[in-house]
């Protein structure tokens, strides 16, 4: 398949290809619109959650370890971005056999994929500017991230198993670049945590594509079956809750009122795992992981899971733990 041609006015008369000046602006704005989609802003909500994780190695960050997240952040949300703009480029062909990918700006015909790439360009040059002057702590997680991007394009998209395993990893580089800005030691059990979490999510995502577009799209799919995908999501589920529970429960990384978290984040936990797999299993609605997010149900556990942790750390010992009466 080719790209569709740029539309020719070598025949077109010179009065006639002039474009109204309320039309010029209209395209120019069609072309932002694109162009900013390209970027998928709405993802950068990774960066926003899984970086500053990192802080709760800390007690009472200050405002240069707020700034060095940021810069990290910041970092990721372009990296991450020229890495998507990348990606359509490269998988426009297949992105026009699925019903949803098809109306992406480079997969619709929208944005040439010349512009598409100058685009890419224009974000990597804008992330060399954030890594040079920004504060000088090590990227390395960043470019461990880009060189896997890079593979993941040129092949490993395509192997079954390992395909989700390396974009789950993606996250789990986040996590460790935030620790590197703060300069802390990332717990192990919290990357376990995020690293199950992060599958678990990807698997929901690949178990809709499964069945909403054929191997055409994803060769990859035809390793999977929703069966094999679902068993997948529980090991992921079990797993997560697990590596999370003993984070909050180590010693060296565990808040005021360790016991009291851990009792109130069974519950919310177990709950919110199981509401996402009833939208991914019962509705068939894992396509977009960072829509399901947005889910009320799920937002509203989330939210008072904080709540209640927030409050519980606040609060003094007498509180919660009465001495006992003469």
């Amino acid at each position: 398949m080719t790209d569709p041609p740029l539309p020719s006015t070598a025949s077109t008369p010179p009065l006639m290809s002039r474009t109204p000046p309320a039309g010029r602006w209209r395209q120019v704005g069609a072309l932002l619109s694109d162009l900013v989609r390209l970027a998928r802003p709405t993802h950068w909500v990774k960066n926003l959650v899984v970086i500053p994780l990192a802080l709760l190695s800390l007690a009472g960050p200050t405002a240069a370890e707020l700034a060095r997240l940021g810069w990290a952040v910041l970092a990721f949300c372009l990296a991450s971005s020229a890495v998507y703009v990348w990606n359509d480029i490269a998988d426009r062909h297949r992105d026009r056999a699925h019903p949803v990918k098809r109306h992406r700006p480079v997969a619709a015909g929208r944005v040439h994929p010349f512009a598409a790439g100058g685009f890419a360009v224009t974000l990597t040059a804008a992330l060399l500017l954030v890594m040079l002057l920004g504060p000088s702590f090590g990227w390395w997680p960043l470019l461990v991230y880009l060189g896997l991007n890079i593979a993941y394009s040129r092949g490993l998209k395509q192997v079954p198993l390992l395909d989700m395993f390396v974009v789950a990893a993606g996250f789990g580089l986040r996590l460790i670049q935030g620790h590197v800005a703060v300069d802390t030691t990332a717990s192990s059990w919290l990357l376990i945590a995020v690293f199950a979490i992060c599958l678990l999510l990807i698997l929901g995502k690949r178990r809709h594509e499964v069945g909403a577009a054929g191997t055409s799209h994803r060769p990859s799919l035809a390793g999977y079956s929703p069966q094999f995908l679902e068993y997948l999501m529980i090991l992921c589920g079990a797993v997560t809750v697990t590596a999370g529970l003993l984070y909050l429960s180590d010693a060296s990384a565990a808040p005021p009122h360790a016991d009291a978290v851990l009792l109130l984040s069974v519950p919310l936990a177990i709950f919110g795992l199981a509401r996402y797999l009833q939208l991914v299993v019962v509705r068939s609605d894992g396509g977009d992981p960072v829509r399901l997010l947005r889910d009320p149900v799920i937002l509203v556990t989330a939210l008072l899971w904080i709540a209640a942790v927030a409050t519980i750390v606040t609060l003094p010992e007498p509180a919660l733990a009465a001495p006992p009466s003469p």
